[in-house]
Order: C-alpha cells, then sequence, then structure tokens
C-alpha cells in the first residue's frame, strides 16, 4: 500500500463511496505519485484513468508504479488545469473526475473547476477530497477552502451538490453531478 498523503487517507474506502463500474472514463486531476490513479484504475478495470498534473515527475512515478503493478489502463498528461482545454481530454467524454487535495494549492479554484466540468458527460460525477483547515496534518500553507466555501464555487458552475463523503479526521469530500 502506498502511503504517498502519510497514510491516514485511504483511497479504496474513498472509492468505495462512489459508484464505480468497470467501464468508466476518469481523470485524476493533480494526480501527485498516483495515490488515487493506481486504485481509481484497478476499480474501473475495463475503462480508463487519465492522470492529470503539472508536474513531470510526479507523472513519471505514476508511470513506474503503474509498470510494476501491471496495470495498464492509465495514461498520464502533463497539463496546467488552470487553463481551460490544457488537459487535452475532449468535451463530454469523462465519467469521474477525482480533485484530492489540489484546490487548496492554488488560487485559482474556478478555473480547475471549469476544466473538470467542461470534460465531464452530462450525469458524470466530480469528486473533491481537501484538507479540513486547523486539521492537524493539514498544510500551513497555500489556499484551504471548507466545504461551506468549496460548495457554492461547484454549485456556481451549474454542478449539483450530490452528497458528502465520510474521509478521516483530516480531509472532506463533495461529491458533485454535472447536470444531464
Amino acid at each position: 500500500m502506498q502511503k504517498g498523503t502519510g497514510g491516514f487517507l485511504e483511497p479504496e474506502k474513498v472509492l468505495e463511496q462512489i459508484d464505480l463500474r468497470e467501464n468508466m472514463q476518469v481523470a485524476d486531476f493533480g494526480c501527485g505519485h498516483g495515490y488515487f490513479s493506481l486504485p481509481l484504475a484497478k476499480a474501473v478495470n475495463q475503462g480508463f484513468v487519465y492522470a492529470c498534473d503539472v508536474m513531470e515527475d510526479a507523472l513519471e512515478a505514476v508511470k513506474s508504479q503503474a509498470k510494476l503493478e501491471k496495470i495498464f489502463n492509465i495514461k498520464t498528461i502533463r497539463c496546467n488545469l488552470e487553463v481551460l482545454g490544457n488537459s487535452k481530454l475532449s468535451d463530454n467524454s469523462i465519467d469521474l473526475v477525482v480533485l484530492a487535495n489540489i484546490l487548496y494549492q492554488t488560487k485559482n479554484k474556478s478555473e480547475i473547476i471549469k476544466e473538470a466540468k467542461r470534460i465531464l458527460k452530462p450525469g458524470g460525477q466530480i469528486v473533491l477530497i481537501d484538507w479540513i483547515g486547523g486539521a492537524t496534518l493539514a498544510p500551513k500553507d497555500g489556499w484551504l477552502l471548507t466545504k461551506e466555501e468549496a460548495r457554492p464555487l461547484f454549485e456556481n458552475e451549474g454542478l449539483a451538490f450530490d452528497k458528502e463523503l465520510n474521509i478521516d479526521s483530516q480531509h472532506y469530500a463533495l461529491a458533485f453531478r454535472k447536470n444531464p
């Protein structure tokens, strides 16, 4: 088990709360070293995961780990998610977009949300996982936002609140849907 975020955030427990199907197309925005990308690829099996990040070394780590684990349904994409269209994914092509510990790293949160919405199929889901401000392991720098602040950012982009997921004492998670 990879312990990329200290071992307390367990991707498998998060994924159990999401309606995953074997043939889904998934984008992991700000994938880092694949903490969610690899378990997602296993879960969607016949589907495909696009691991998107601005850092080339993170993407290389995803490729290496996927090769080690014999996971062949992942493609890495180097991109700036704050630029509309930069993920290079087609409009309305993705069933699920995961935003795990990415929004706190930018002031341009709405740009990332717009890119996620652009690629999301009607009826598709976006799952936001982010730090709870003041939590013991939460970063001290960056632009943390509360779940109460996050919800209107997504709703202002026309995404409907779906549900809150149960994560851990350090994070919150909210799911949103693109209206069909």
